[in-house]
């Protein structure tokens, strides 16, 4: 068991590290933009729309790798102060009663909207735009994906962390 949590977790810690160098390609491709936009005059539909995609895939990607890092985005009043253990609580119970149903919705949701897409083969309605928008659709599916395995591996770490305490 330790050992394929090892390896989702090292995997989940691969996919954000190789997309958070998605945001070398939008600068370069903004660049581009810019230049083309206002050096000569020109802007490509292609060029906004693929901004756009790469924008989404270093969320999408990026955002279980980010609650492994415990870097996410916390409201936090009272957790600073709690134990270790108070902490593991309230990450399982965050994670059992919020993260994981919400992860659960988002995958149905997403993937009933992201096989309707594929199902019609979606492309950009902009000339000269993306074709296949359903591949970025289906990254949003893989996005719960992670988050969902990114949510089990949190409460499994947390439970240790409580066995071995007590």
């Amino acid at each position: 068991m330790d050992r394929l949590m090892i390896w989702l977790d090292n995997s989940i810690k691969w996919i954000g590290e190789k997309s958070a160098w998605l945001n070398l390609c939008l600068v370069l491709l903004i660049c581009l933009d810019v230049i083309q936009r206002y050096i000569f005059n020109q802007s490509h539909n292609v060029i906004l729309e693929l901004e756009w995609h790469i924008f989404s895939l270093v969320f999408l990607l990026g955002s279980a790798y980010t609650l492994q890092m415990d870097k996410h985005v916390r409201v936090d009043v009272f957790y600073h102060k709690f134990n270790a253990k108070t902490k593991a609580i309230v990450d399982i119970l965050g994670s059992v009663f919020l993260l994981i149903p919400w992860c659960i919705v988002g995958f149905i949701t997403c993937y009933k909207y992201a096989s309707n897409s594929f199902y019609i083969k979606e492309n950009s309605p902009n000339p000269g735009g993306l074709p296949a928008w359903y591949v970025i659709k289906y990254c949003i599916v893989l996005c719960f994906v992670l988050l969902m395995v990114q949510g089990f591996l949190l409460i499994y770490k947390k439970l240790k962390l409580i066995k071995n305490e007590s």
